[in-house]
């Protein structure tokens, strides 16, 4: 029973789930918008918001953490050298959820996620 967890699942095993997850937010921090689900961007949303945190405080430290959770050094490079810079006087608040209807197919609510 998952009495009081908050997590969603996203009817995936843990292993899966951050996969998708990780693979989200590096699509956010290099494209800067994707249309996915609204649950899936709702899920997503904290993890970008944390990172960008992270990178804004731009020392070797940040960079490393960065590292360790992305598979590659591309979104790396853009947080560290782009996105930390531009929302350093922003205190959080990084992310937008637009809500754009219906998917055709199963009717499944689909969002915009941009970076503000």
């Amino acid at each position: 029973m998952r009495h009081r967890n908050t997590t969603k699942t996203l009817g995936r095993s843990k292993s899966a789930r951050e996969a998708v997850l990780r693979d989200l937010a590096t699509s956010i921090v290099v494209y800067e918008k994707i249309k996915t689900t609204e649950v899936k961007a709702k899920t997503v949303c904290p993890i970008v918001e944390k990172l960008i945190t992270k990178a804004k405080a731009g020392d070797l430290t940040a960079r490393r953490q960065l590292l360790s959770y992305f598979a590659t050094e591309q979104p790396v490079n853009k947080l560290m050298e782009v996105l930390g810079p531009r929302y350093k006087s922003r205190n959080g608040g990084y992310t937008r959820i637009v809500k754009i209807g219906p998917r055709l197919g199963d009717g499944a609510p689909v969002v915009q996620i941009e970076l503000v």
